[in-house]
C-alpha cells in the first residue's frame, strides 16, 4: 500500500479477507480502478463491494483501462466529494487508481 496523502492511498488487488483489517485501520471507502476479469482469479467487484458493505465502507467502481478518460476522472471526482475520510484506491499496481487520484488534485 502507498499512501499518497491523508485522504487517499493506492494498493494492488484488494481481496475480500483485506477488508476488515482496512476497516479497522480507518479507511472509509474502496475504490477500484480495475475492470471485473482482467486476469484470472482476480475477486469481481461485486464481492469487494459486498464485503466493504459488511464493514460499514462504502465501495464504487471506475474500470480503467489505458489512461483514464473524462468521463472516468469526473466518475471519480464526484466518488470522492462523497466520503468522508480515507479512501484506498486499487487496480492491479495501484497506478490506475494513483492517475485517477492525480487528476483531481490539479
Amino acid at each position: 500500500m502507498q499512501k499518497i496523502d491523508e485522504r487517499f492511498a493506492t494498493a494492488g488487488q484488494v481481496r475480500p479477507e483485506d477488508i476488515a483489517q482496512l476497516a479497522q485501520e480507518g479507511y472509509v471507502a474502496i475504490l477500484c480502478a480495475r475492470p471485473d476479469n482482467e486476469e484470472p482469479g482476480q475477486p469481481a467487484f461485486a464481492v469487494i463491494a459486498c464485503e466493504a458493505e459488511n464493514h460499514g465502507m462504502k465501495a464504487v467502481h471506475v474500470p480503467v483501462t489505458g489512461a483514464p478518460s473524462a468521463a472516468q476522472a469526473d466518475r471519480f471526482k464526484e466518488a470522492m466529494k462523497a466520503f468522508d475520510g480515507p479512501v484506498l484506491g486499487y487496480c492491479r499496481s495501484g497506478a490506475r487508481a494513483a492517475v485517477l487520484y492525480s487528476s483531481i488534485r490539479q
